[in-house]
């Protein structure tokens, strides 16, 4: 169980921004950017997997998801814990057993043999679930997963991710119009004040990073002009 007091959102916000720089989860590269599985590129990349293999701040940063939840959704709101396959997986058992709630996770796709499942863990009609994942970009990824948990008759309304991108204006709205709210510990306008402030990059890269972040599809536009 976690203690009921913790810093405000926007300190949680700052901090998380601070250990993610520090075990340099956060890459940023205006020369050669980054490809997306969409095929496009970016000068930004956040790698949340690392963070299991960080004891400490692991435990922090549960603390922080978890408690963000129990503030933001209620403190008896849910009944199941899911994680998305498969980044969402470790942060959900950890969040979990935090809230001593059974866990759940959620496959992609069907396994294609057995039980032809998506659900993994017992999860039963009626139950208000959690759904749990590393970061999202623009929620769309989390949608097939809601449906997949609410096939079985449970509701899922809310979702808690560590790193929000918090750059594409559509992605709350996406979720809300599937009956999602979003709950996060901060994005990437966090990680860009924090780097400042700790001298993280040079200026120069920061400069890039911004306009990007700013205007994605501008930056795109003009790098491909080039």
């Amino acid at each position: 169980m976690i203690p009921s007091s913790y810093p405000s959102a926007q300190e949680m916000a700052r901090l998380t921004a601070r250990m993610l720089l520090e075990i340099k989860a956060v890459h940023f590269n205006s020369d050669e950017p980054f490809i997306f599985a969409s095929g496009l590129p970016s000068p930004v990349y956040i790698d949340c997997r690392k963070l299991i293999s960080y004891p400490r701040i692991r435990a922090t940063l549960m603390d922080f998801l978890t408690v963000t939840v129990m503030r933001n959704a209620g403190f008896e709101a849910f009944d199941n814990i899911a994680g998305g396959e498969t980044a969402g997986i470790p942060f959900a058992a950890l969040v979990a057993e935090r809230m001593a709630l059974p866990m759940t996770y959620v496959r992609k796709k069907p396994k294609g043999y057995g039980r032809n499942a998506r659900i993994e863990g017992a999860m039963t009609e009626g139950e208000r679930v959690l759904l749990v994942e590393d970061l999202t970009t623009d929620g769309g990824s989390k949608l097939s997963f809601v449906d997949a948990i609410r096939e079985t008759g449970a509701s899922c309304g809310h979702t808690a991710v560590i790193f929000y991108y918090g750059i594409f204006p559509q992605t709350e709205k996406v979720l809300a119009d599937h009956g999602v709210a979003l709950h996060y510990l901060c994005t990437w306008w966090d990680v860009l004040a924090e780097a400042r402030a700790s001298g993280a990059f040079d200026e120069a890269t920061m400069v890039e990073v911004e306009a990007f972040l700013t205007a994605p599809d501008a930056w795109r536009e003009a790098r491909a002009g080039k």
